[in-house]
C-alpha cells in the first residue's frame, strides 16, 4: 500500500480519536475502507460514553460499516495497534489489511495478524503516539482498564 494513502486514510481515524478524547473517552480511533478506497464505516473508541466494555474503535467502524457480503479487500485503519479482541474481529471477517498509526504505546495483536497473511502497515506516526500517551499520563487508570490490566 502506498505510504501516502495510508496516510490520508488514517486522518480519518485520527479525527475519531480526537472525538473520543472531546467525549472523555479514550483517544482510539478508527476507520473501514473498501477494496476500492470508499470510507464504509468509521468511530472511535466508545467504552466509557456508553459505558459498554466491547466498544472499541475498531468494532465502532466495523458496526458502522454494516453488513458487507464480504471483508475481502477491505482496509481497517486505526490510531493504535488494534488489541486481542480486534485482531480477532479482523481474522474473524477476513479483513485483508491494518495501517496502524503507532504500536509504541501498546503491542497489541498485529504480528499475529501478519503470521495469518493480513498486511501489516506500521506508520509510526508521531500525532498518534503523543495523542495516547498524553492520556496515559492523564488517565492511568481508565488506560489500565481499557486495555485490561
Amino acid at each position: 500500500m502506498d505510504e501516502a494513502q495510508a496516510r490520508a486514510w488514517l486522518a480519518t481515524a485520527v479525527e475519531e480519536a480526537r472525538s473520543g478524547l472531546l467525549e472523555g473517552g479514550i483517544p482510539v480511533g478508527a476507520a473501514l475502507y473498501g477494496p476500492d478506497g470508499i470510507l464504509l464505516g468509521r468511530g472511535h473508541n466508545r467504552r466509557v460514553q456508553d459505558d459498554d466494555p466491547a466498544m472499541h474503535a475498531e468494532t465502532a467502524a466495523f458496526r458502522a460499516a454494516g453488513r458487507q457480503r464480504s471483508y475481502r479487500g477491505t482496509t481497517m485503519v486505526t490510531t493504535l495497534s488494534p488489541c486481542w479482541y480486534c485482531s480477532g474481529l479482523v481474522r474473524q471477517f477476513g479483513i485483508s489489511r491494518v495501517v496502524i498509526g503507532e504500536a509504541t504505546t501498546f503491542q497489541g495483536g498485529h504480528d499475529w495478524l501478519a503470521r495469518h497473511g493480513v498486511e501489516i502497515v506500521l506508520l509510526d506516526d508521531a500525532e498518534c503516539v503523543e495523542l495516547l500517551r498524553g492520556f496515559v499520563i492523564e488517565r492511568p487508570e481508565l488506560w489500565s482498564e481499557d486495555i485490561g490490566d
